[in-house]
């Protein structure tokens, strides 16, 4: 239940959506965490969504885009409250929400002033159902764990160790990867949940290793990779012949070429790979580099990539109007060419469906890439696809 904010504050809420109407610029308001330990998540999606307006112009229908980027530090009550001046204050016509608490706290905000969102980032299966308003362009962790549970179950992983970090995502990755895995003849001996602030991980790790899996499913957030992998290769995990899989955020594309060749051989299933290869995504690649001092887009960075694309397809579709119903409506099975390969808004969900590639950590050139082996095509996600 949304508890924040007076009568009037709701009042004024509801009433700016159609002040933003009237205006010759629509205003994006994009609530990411650009400092705090999260903060690369968020540099990510707003240097992409900078990078799709300067190759596409900054002028929909004959309005121009304005982006009006806040940092929320990853903190949902900031969130919530950036949400609300950029609506009251600022009369956004849309809104780009990042990680998963705080897009659950702007749900409320935006249902009430019937503010088309983007989800950019969060992973969660469940908040597309928060608002009506919400349209995603990230992708959700039961896409990418279901694939890595199959896949695993056929190529020789039987008894398998969960570290996963003890938030809402891990906790979705986790149950949906037991729950295909189980159901393909494996065992998940052990789950073991590490702390999403400041993890050490390596007593969870020897606590791992103790238990005595041939795989390890990890699920920790972009941004904590890099220091998983320090520590998995510190405790002996990547000579002990116990196989490393999971989502994509294992072997972050931020994170990879720092990590090492001990994590050569590494597989994991993920919607993006900087070596994806088409001229789409090698185009995006150069531009995101050299806009960013040569840093690699990872696979939160399209979120915010596609997130525009939607807004301005969507635009044109309504011929510039920011009415929240009906930018929804446009978006709603939507489809196109991303630089991760082919994507669509499911109409009855306002999800994304999308590639899972299987791929493995690789050496090419001299530096760590994740090398897709598999496509599995328009995958759903599984928790909306049984409904």
């Amino acid at each position: 239940m949304w508890r924040t904010g007076s009568i009037a504050a709701a009042a004024a809420i509801a009433l700016s959506a159609g002040g933003a109407a009237a205006q010759d610029s629509i205003k994006v308001g994009i609530v990411m965490p650009l400092t705090g330990q999260l903060a690369p998540v968020g540099k990510q999606v707003v240097a992409a969504a900078r990078i799709y307006v300067q190759e596409h112009g900054d002028k929909v229908a004959g309005k121009t885009i304005e982006l009006i980027v806040k940092d929320d530090a990853g903190v949902p009550d900031n969130s919530k409250r950036l949400a609300q001046e950029l609506i009251v204050n600022d009369k956004v016509a849309l809104i780009g929400a990042g990680i998963t608490p705080s897009a659950m706290s702007i749900a409320p905000l935006a249902t009430q002033a019937k503010v088309a969102t983007v989800v950019m980032v969060s992973g969660t299966s469940v908040v597309t159902e928060r608002s009506p308003y919400y349209v995603r362009t990230s992708f959700t962790l039961g896409q990418q764990s279901s694939i890595i549970a199959g896949w695993a179950a056929k190529n020789g992983s039987k008894k398998v160790v969960v570290v996963q970090s003890d938030w809402a995502p891990g906790a979705e990755a986790t149950a949906v990867f037991a729950d295909t895995f189980t159901k393909a003849g494996g065992q998940v001996i052990d789950t073991i949940k590490v702390p999403l602030a400041n993890p050490d991980f390596a007593p969870f790790l020897q606590r791992a290793r103790d238990v005595g899996p041939d795989s390890l499913f990890v699920f920790v957030p972009a941004g904590q990779a890099g220091t998983f992998a320090k520590q998995f290769i510190e405790r002996g995990l990547d000579k002990s012949g116990i196989k490393l899989i999971g989502p994509g955020d294992i072997t972050d594309d931020n994170d990879l070429p720092g990590m090492g060749d001990a994590m050569i051989g590494t597989v994991t299933a993920g919607l993006y790979s900087t070596h994806h290869s088409s001229a789409k995504n090698r185009s995006y690649v150069a531009a995101f580099k050299k806009a960013n001092d040569n840093l690699r887009p990872n696979f939160i960075s399209v979120g915010g990539y596609d997130g525009m694309h939607l807004i301005y397809e969507a635009l044109k579709k309504t011929d510039g109007k920011v009415d929240g119903d009906g930018l929804v409506s446009a978006m709603k099975g939507m489809s196109w060419e991303s630089p991760r390969g082919p994507i669509s808004i499911d109409p009855e969900t306002r999800d994304i469906v999308q590639n899972i590639y299987i791929r493995r950590v690789e050496k090419v050139d001299g530096e760590l890439y994740n090398v897709e082996l598999a496509t599995f095509e328009a995958v759903k996600d599984p928790g909306k696809a049984k409904k």
